[in-house]
């Protein structure tokens, strides 16, 4: 069933965005250079930024203190790629409070203009924007968290574990386990997004309802979230072996016209995936048909107690399609 309704979202997605090309093109040109600031920070070595560089050796020291087998090729790979999400979210906080976010509230006013009552883009604009303050603000919270957790945990493991094979196979488990809180964290954000700006009331009551959302629909959110995550994960594999590789083997100080051709080329395709993993959070939204907070205020001298509570309508999904 999960399956059936995650295809059906992403093709009504593609038809939604061909339907209306010329419009979701300006979208894509819009995400450009948030698109090309991704995969030029993503393509950068730790010794090339001195910010990537101190994270990486400061988390190599995090997890040498909790006993987490940094030698090892799994999490020296893990190591790497955490620095440089750390490294690549600081940089580009200006380039995503600015062009992600009027991508996505140009998209989302787009997709939205059957709406009676449509919200102004300066509208959408804010909420969304709020929103995304509060996921910064999740994000960080729930990563100390993981890290406070694991550090106690293998500080206390490491006394009563010795094999070198058992503390291997903690920390993968660790690994994993950490991967899929931040997975979930980011899924409930980027729904929180969408929502915030369909309703344009942003903050935190969206995140709240984004996890509710998700909370009913968790099989179909994950695979939306992977099919678009592997597409972008495709494209970033495409940048280097295309463009950074090239770059590097080439030896010169800057790069030819056909390379700089080629990796517009490659990030208006990423800034597409942007555009439809927007336009795909909108299908979701309309496929649960999440309403605003309602909150039933009594009087309390007549008797009757307060009430507060978050109203969920799920529409049937053949009405969708």
């Amino acid at each position: 069933m999960a399956r059936t309704s995650t295809i059906m979202i992403i093709r009504k997605s593609i038809h939604t965005f061909l339907r209306s090309y010329n419009q979701f093109t300006i979208a894509s040109i819009l995400a450009l250079p948030f698109s090309l600031s991704i995969l030029l920070s993503s393509s950068l070595s730790p010794d090339f930024i001195s910010l990537q560089h101190t994270i990486h050796f400061r988390l190599r020291s995090l997890f040498e203190a909790a006993g987490i087998p940094i030698s090892s090729q799994f999490f020296s790979s893990f190591n790497l790629k955490l620095s440089q999400t750390i490294t690549s979210a600081i940089l580009l906080l200006p380039v995503t409070f600015s062009f992600l976010l009027i991508t996505k509230a140009f998209v989302i006013q787009s997709v939205n203009t059957h709406r009676k009552n449509q919200s102004s883009f300066a509208g959408i604009y804010n909420s969304i924007l709020r929103t995304q303050l509060w996921n910064s603000f999740l994000i960080m919270s729930v990563n100390a968290t993981s890290f406070w957790v694991l550090f106690i945990a293998f500080s206390c493991l490491e006394k009563i574990v010795s094999s070198s094979t058992s503390i291997l196979l903690l920390s993968t488990i660790g690994g994993i386990s950490y991967s899929v809180v931040i997975a979930n964290t980011m899924i409930v954000c980027n729904m929180a997004l969408v929502l915030s700006g369909i309703e344009t009331q942003g903050g935190l009551i969206s995140i709240v309802k984004s996890f509710l959302m998700i909370k009913r629909r968790i099989p179909t959110a994950l695979s939306l979230a992977i099919y678009m995550n592997i597409t972008l994960a495709g494209i970033e594999a495409l940048f280097q072996f295309r463009v950074a590789s090239a770059y590097s083997n080439s030896g010169k100080s800057n790069p030819s016209p056909a390379m700089v051709f080629e990796g517009l080329l490659i990030a208006y395709l990423y800034s597409i995936i942007i555009t439809l993993d927007t336009i795909t959070g909108c299908i979701f939204y309309k496929s649960c048909k999440i309403r605003g907070c309602k909150i039933s205020i009594h009087d309390q001298e007549a008797g009757r107690r307060h009430g507060y509570f978050l109203e969920v309508k799920r529409q049937k999904e053949e009405e969708l399609y």
